[in-house]
């Protein structure tokens, strides 16, 4: 990334956004376009028609995964997975105490129960050790997660699922296109999720997901589960009872028109990561942790800080025309609708310090050079002050 003269940190003429409302603005035409075509399609296939199999077959090949399931959405990704794998009530699943909701509801609404594992405290990504120490003779899965900026640590969670003989689910709903060594995120188990929602690095104008895998077995049975358990054979003759997480042929049209710029949209992002990176390693003295410096195993969907002073930090930066998030406010365990799930005692110390300390700032891939200096200074400006 080039970087412009530094600018003084004051507000900007117009606030920079965290996600912008123009996301897709430049493919606006094509997409208008797209949607007369699908509309006046003589097949009338408005779902899991001829464009979804393209979009599963260019997602297949550019993984080299055995096969890819297009679906409504990330959340219905990870119940059509446990589903197919046979988990339900009275089994475990072992889901990290900081992460989406997901995690734990989509345990919860196949009848599982979630048990939370503390986390690692700079990544904070799930921590194997903590996992291991929540396996009982009841679980069933591990469902790590990837987070912000950091891939978990596939290749431990890999060895520890096998030495326990646990399926291993992989929450890379925010990783689409991280590689961790050589193996992309979603591969390391036996299956892995992606989102679409708009504002992922893979987003689109809708809800949608995808399940990748190398375990045809497996997708077979998810491709009943999405369709109301059909095997796509014959229309209502049901082999299985499922459900309606079907994707959407105009959503697929739009991802196959995007994908090309798929690597040029990551790569801007990760340069902006970077340049954070490097601008805010000196700030570690002054209460202002950036993520891990480095590529492997990295996915930019969002940039979070760990910040001692994170409310005073965020004012900061709203003050400088800078929209910033906080993910997560509160762990799982401790959110009323999975508390009751939470083991009596149990304390996720790491997971409650990353509540109380992180935040995200923008790191979009239509940020200018200017506007991510902006962003910069005001953060480094904040650690001066201090």
């Amino acid at each position: 990334m080039t970087a412009p003269t530094r600018s003084a940190v004051v507000a900007t003429a117009a606030p920079i956004p965290f996600f912008p409302p123009h996301l897709f603005e430049t493919d606006r035409r094509a997409l208008l376009d797209l949607v007369r075509e699908v509309a006046l399609d003589p097949s009338q296939r408005f779902i899991l028609g001829h464009r979804t199999q393209e979009f599963e077959r260019v997602l297949r090949e550019s993984l080299g995964a055995t096969d890819v399931v297009l679906c409504g959405s990330g959340t219905s990704a990870l119940e059509l997975v446990l589903t197919a794998m046979d988990i339900g009530p009275g089994d475990e699943v072992v889901v990290p105490a900081f992460g989406c909701a997901p995690l734990a509801a989509s345990v919860i609404n196949i009848g599982a129960v979630p048990v939370f594992a503390d986390i690692e405290p700079h990544t904070m990504v799930a921590d194997p050790d903590a996992m291991e120490r929540c396996i009982t003779p009841r679980t069933k899965a591990l469902m790590p997660a990837h987070m912000f900026s950091v891939m978990a640590d596939m290749p431990r969670f890999r060895a520890l699922a096998r030495r326990h003989g646990l399926r291993l689910v992989e929450d890379s709903a925010v990783a689409q296109g991280a590689v961790l060594g050589s193996t992309p995120a979603g591969l390391w188990g036996d299956a892995g999720v992606y989102s679409f929602v708009q504002v992922k690095s893979c987003g689109m104008p809708g809800e949608g997901g995808a399940i990748v895998t190398h375990d045809a077995e497996l997708a077979r049975r998810l491709r009943m589960l999405r369709n109301h358990g059909q095997d796509g054979r014959q229309r209502f003759v049901h082999h299985v009872v499922g459900r309606n997480s079907r994707f959407d042929e105009v959503q697929a049209a739009f991802q196959l028109h995007r994908f090309d710029g798929f690597p040029a949209r990551l790569e801007r992002r990760a340069a902006i990561a970077a340049h954070y990176t490097e601008r805010f390693a000196p700030l570690a003295d002054h209460g202002i942790l950036a993520p891990p410096p480095g590529r492997d195993g990295r996915c930019h969907y969002v940039y979070c800080l760990l910040a001692e002073e994170r409310d005073a930090l965020r004012a900061h930066l709203t003050g400088a025309g800078v929209e910033t998030h906080v993910y997560y406010p509160q762990p799982l365990p401790a959110q009323s609708a999975f508390a009751r799930y939470a083991r009596p005692g149990e304390t996720w110390p790491r997971a409650e310090a990353a509540s109380a300390r992180i935040l995200a700032i923008p790191v979009h891939h239509l940020l200018t050079d200017a506007q991510v200096e902006h962003i910069a200074d005001s953060v480094s400006s904040f650690a001066d002050g201090r």
